[in-house]
């Protein structure tokens, strides 16, 4: 917007460019600090409209605002997203065509952009801020700060060099924003941005829509194709902990007939672009990936999001979990986790060169995660009490609050296991343990002549996921640790494991270990409610969904930046007989009213 031209009142933008009859949360007492030339800290979950809080005081300042982000994609989503609603936007980066970027720096230089998208890697070379600082800029955004902060799960170096920006742009309000900071991330982004000053705001990190779920791996292929029967034809991310596990679980969807990609970095950078532009163009898509698929999703229809192994941190678990239900809807996550993944990731971190005093605060995070993973209370409030956030009672949407787990005194067990990984000299894995509890002869089992232990056969009442279940309590309860690497024999924790043996202590465990199939598909089902679609005419729903397909096609966009599907559901809901009643949809400014208004009413109309 010209500097000339009077600048617009935030509610009156709000309803007008985006089509939003109101604000939510702290949107606005956000806006208005920042308006008033403020710097912010935003601390807002994902679907929570963060980019609100920088979009409309860049609208309602004179100058241009630059919105430092990490990702290519999540930049080029954003900007076509604005440039539906009629906001002049642009974004400099590397995949940009020649043509495109000559256009977008001439319009920067002439001041003719509302919103600059920009890496701190672009920013911070090729002469770009000596160029920025002979403009008038009307705020400085700062997305997925937690990448400025060490102790954040996805710390970028180049993050923190953006500390001189108020030493460059004097007088310039700077808003930094996250959806995961705990209280010590908050602290460090706001010390290294050099913001010390800033007001912090805080919104809940609770989604009500999120159905979060935790479940020990019986068979994690079975239990992942479980769950995509319940979800046909719905997109969804699969998380896996390395490279190879992503392109193995890919091609066994595969030949499931599941429509399923990998994702990892070290594809090439055209398979990359590839799988990207098929996951953006709406099309029903599974991506099964490692974390390098991480920020800058912006599609709002994930339904799912499933963990294939256990994440370091709640923060990076709720970071990957918020990518489902951006639009509101009901989405599941499932995280499956076994005894396997805990010893492997306290192995790791005890092998880790980072200094000890971080190292100290990736273990609290790390065992955090664990506990979460074990917990037999509200999942949610747990999670939430990660973030310093305390949920006032249980969530209800949660797996244990669908199906409550109870404890049960597993004293005897424990000493059972603990016995006999003493007995075995503390030099075998699981699968030998087990096979001396459950009294099988096993050439190892004979080789060792542990069949003359006399814990030989004192569990053979149980089968062998039972025991699997209580070694991997032990694990997570600090009772029982590996010695070495990813194939690692289990040994005591000596402090932990002497008072359960000497029967001075207690132990309780989960019931549900091993949860029998048909109640794990009771409780997960009792936990993902269907997503609630609003009383439509299914037809009438696709026939928009079609001509959006192909809108979008036609300009090369991603379908959402168009119209979410809950905006062409109450579309089809409320059936607008004219433009009048169509712009009063929630998510129909005047920019896109005026663009497709017609076009959609002339579909209501052959519909009826």
């Amino acid at each position: 917007m010209p500097d000339g031209l009077s600048r617009p009142d935030p509610a009156e933008a709000l309803r007008r460019v985006f089509g939003f009859p109101g604000f939510r949360g702290s949107q606005e007492q956000v806006l208005r600090h920042v308006i008033g030339g403020g710097d912010a800290l935003v601390l807002m979950p994902t679907g929570g409209g963060k980019s609100i809080c920088y979009q409309l005081p860049a609208l309602c300042r004179p100058g241009t605002a630059v919105v430092i982000s990490p990702l290519i994609a999540l930049m080029d989503d954003q900007v076509a997203a604005l440039r539906q609603v009629g906001v002049a936007a642009g974004a400099l980066h590397s995949e940009l065509d020649p043509a495109e970027a000559r256009h977008v720096a001439q319009a920067l230089g002439e001041g003719r952009l509302d919103l600059l998208y920009v890496s701190p890697e672009r920013l911070l070379s090729n002469g770009t801020l000596d160029r920025l600082s002979r403009l008038r800029l009307s705020l400085l955004a700062i997305d997925e700060a937690h990448c400025v902060s060490q102790w954040g799960h996805e710390f970028r170096p180049e993050y923190r060099a953006l500390a001189c920006l108020p030493e460059r742009f004097p007088g310039v309000p700077r808003i930094a924003l996250t959806a995961t900071a705990d209280p010590r991330t908050r602290a460090d982004i706001l010390q290294s941005l050099a913001m010390s000053d800033a007001e912090v705001f805080a919104s809940s990190f609770h989604r009500p829509n999120l159905n979060i779920a935790a479940e020990p791996k019986i068979g994690e292929t079975a239990q992942l194709l479980d769950l995509l029967a319940r979800h046909p034809g719905a997109c969804g991310i699969v998380y896996c902990g390395s490279r190879a596990k992503t392109e193995r679980i890919a091609a066994r969807l595969q030949q499931k007939g599941v429509a399923a990609i990998a994702f990892h970095a070290g594809l090439d950078r055209a398979d990359k672009r590839a799988a990207l532009a098929r996951f953006r163009s709406g099309e029903p898509l599974i991506i099964v990936a490692t974390i390098a698929f991480g920020m800058g999703i912006d599609r709002p229809d994930v339904r799912f999001v499933v963990h294939l192994d256990m994440p370091d941190s709640p923060e990076s678990y709720y970071q990957q979990i918020g990518r489902a239900g951006r639009d509101g809807d009901s989405a599941q996550t499932l995280l499956l986790y076994g005894g396997e993944d805990i010893a492997r990731a306290r192995h790791w971190l005890a092998q880790s060169a980072a200094p000890e005093a971080q190292k100290r605060v990736m273990r609290a995070r790390l065992e955090a995660m664990i506990s979460l993973t074990e917990t037999t209370a509200c999942r949610t409030r747990s999670l939430l009490g990660c973030f310093g956030e305390e949920l006032g009672a249980p969530c209800g949407h949660c797996d244990n609050c669908a199906r409550p787990a109870t404890l049960v005194d597993g004293t005897v067990e424990a000493q059972k296991v603990l016995s006999a990984v003493y007995r075995t000299g503390q030099m075998f894995g699981a699968v030998h343990v087990i096979a001396v509890l459950r009294g099988q002869e096993t050439e190892m089992v004979l080789r060792h002549r542990h069949e003359k232990l006399p814990t030989f056969g004192i569990g053979a009442d149980r089968s062998r996921e039972f025991w699997r279940g209580v070694i991997r309590q032990l694990i997570a309860a600090g009772m029982l640790r590996t010695e070495s690497g990813e194939f690692a024999s289990l040994a005591l924790v000596a402090d932990r494991a002497r008072p359960v043996l000497r029967g001075e202590e207690r132990v309780m465990l989960r019931e549900d270990a091993p949860v029998p199939a048909r109640i794990r598909r009771e409780r997960r089902t009792a936990g993902a409610p269907a997503v609630e679609l609003a009383a439509v005419p299914a037809g009438l729903f696709e026939s928009l969904r079609a001509w959006r397909a192909a809108e979008a096609k036609a300009q090369a966009i991603p379908p959402y930046v168009i119209f979410h599907d809950s905006v062409l559901r109450e579309i089809a809901a409320v059936r607008p007989a004219n433009l009048t009643e169509l712009g009063q949809i929630k998510g129909v400014g005047a920019s896109k009213l005026d663009r497709y208004g017609t076009r959609v009413l002339d579909i209501l109309k052959q519909a009826e």
